[in-house]
């Protein structure tokens, strides 16, 4: 605000005083004069308090939110997921939003019962017997995956395909550049990946890979063949990364019972609204024989000195920087709160509830998809079976399309990469949740032909 900073002329006094310095230029006299800023910075005055509110809420204004203005039918990762009153309400609770890294467990307990709880659900989500604390997000999940079994398998050579979310996909290569990992993508054919056709263990100019990377349901929104994938791995040694989504796995095989070694995935459909890039929370769950190589945070259950129940952090010094050229990962997150509210969502939820979720989304987006191909000139971008995501191809550019339909009240879904579409701009992601209603499935269907016409 105007002639707002964060210290007074006394403050500042004193510290020069303190140091013997006779003013600020001289405190900064060691930084080099090709470094300081010339002229100074091109600013406006400050504003009044009421002056700034108004700015801000203009600038707002120029939003338009899903919800009150736009009917969501994109996905790509981040979906339009109903969040009750009741997982808000626990999950803003003091208790939870204010609680720290529960560094010591005598004063924790509560936190690191409510982590416990949600590591405990994802663990029988994906079917692997042990889940980490959570980390950042499901690209961050993706790396240490990787990292994981680079480790394991001692072979840098990564098989990633290519219906892995583009955006992790960009995350994994950005910190391979300094792993030094070898990432490959392995193209889809019809929507999904042929790993039928990859070699055996020295095939390929790179020889065996150390892992292999896959969606279920991958990006298009297609089912992979994971035995196929599982199939591979046992031909070169691999290991399995399965990048899942957590709420198709309440009508689908987890993970764990098509043999992933690790399962990350994307937690926000439980319990986090949209927003502008997060708060987001990666999943990871793997076998017990990497338990050792696990990345950030596990919370274990054991008694106290009194017989009694007690959880701790457990199979790490603190942060894992202690001897950080030991440590299997240098992440120190947990996501106590977004942790806690998936969990909350997931007890709430139950497993007839998931089930119902996801059986009431993949029904949404068959309705949706075949009223979609029935639009002149739209047509499917891929044959193989889908859930609640699908890709298609329109008659004019997605993007024009997008913004067309923006006008109508929706937001379309995302425009695809040109990699997916074979060349052409014409692709589109849909994506249908619980929330979409018939009528607005009828009227997002009508606002389409009118805008490809």
């Amino acid at each position: 605000m105007a002639g707002y900073a964060p210290h007074t002329d006394a403050e500042v006094a004193a510290m020069l005083g303190t140091l013997g310095l006779a003013d600020l230029d001289e405190l900064f006299a060691v930084v080099p004069e090709a470094l300081r800023l010339a002229g100074g910075l091109e600013l406006p005055g400050g504003l009044s308090e009421p002056d700034a509110w108004a700015r801000v809420e203009q600038l707002a204004g120029a939003n338009r939110p899903c919800g009150p203005e736009l009917v969501c039918f994109a996905g790509g990762g981040i979906y339009d997921h109903e969040v009750p009153p009741v997982t808000r309400a626990l999950g803003s609770r003091s208790e939870f939003v204010t609680s720290y890294t529960p560094y010591q467990p005598e004063v924790a307990q509560g936190v690191l019962q409510a982590v416990f709880e949600f590591q405990t659900l994802l663990a029988r989500l994906s079917g692997l017997p042990v889940a980490n604390a959570s980390l950042y997000d499901g690209a961050a999940a993706l790396v240490e995956a990787v990292n994981l079994g680079v480790a394991a398998s001692g072979r840098r050579r990564v098989l990633v395909s290519a219906g892995v979310t583009p955006a992790w996909r960009a995350v994994l290569r950005t910190f391979a550049a300094g792993t030094g990992h070898d990432v490959e993508e392995v193209p889809l054919t019809g929507g999904v990946t042929r790993f039928e056709d990859l070699g055996g263990p020295g095939a390929g100019a790179g020889g065996a890979p150390g892992v292999v990377v896959v969606s279920y349901p991958n990006y298009l929104g297609c089912l992979e063949d994971l035995g196929a994938a599982r199939a591979l791995c046992d031909r070169t040694g691999a290991l399995l990364v399965v990048a899942f989504d957590p709420v198709c796995a309440g009508i689908l095989r987890s993970p764990g019972d098509w043999g992933a070694d690790v399962a990350v995935g994307e937690g926000q459909p439980f319990g986090m609204p949209l927003s502008f890039g997060g708060p987001l929370l990666g999943l990871f769950s793997c076998a017990m024989a990497h338990v050792r190589r696990l990345p950030g945070r596990l919370v274990g259950e054991t008694v106290d000195a009194e017989g009694r129940r007690a959880y701790v952090t457990t199979l790490r010094a603190r942060e894992q920087d202690i001897r950080r050229e030991k440590a299997t990962s240098n992440v120190c997150t947990n996501q106590t709160l977004m942790a806690v509210t998936a969990a909350i969502q997931l007890g709430w939820l139950g497993t007839e509830g998931l089930a119902e979720i996801a059986l009431r989304s993949a029904r949404g987006a068959r309705y949706c998809r075949e009223a979609l191909l029935a639009v002149p000139g739209v047509e499917a971008l891929a044959g193989a079976p889908t859930v609640r995501e699908f890709a298609l191809s329109l008659p004019v550019p997605a993007a024009v399309a997008v913004e067309r339909l923006v006008e109508e009240g929706f937001l379309a879904g995302i425009p695809l990469d040109p990699d997916y579409t074979g060349g052409h701009d014409r692709g589109l992601l849909v994506a249908v949740t619980e929330r979409r209603t018939r009528g607005e499935i009828d009227a997002f269907v009508a606002a389409v032909e009118k805008a490809v016409r």
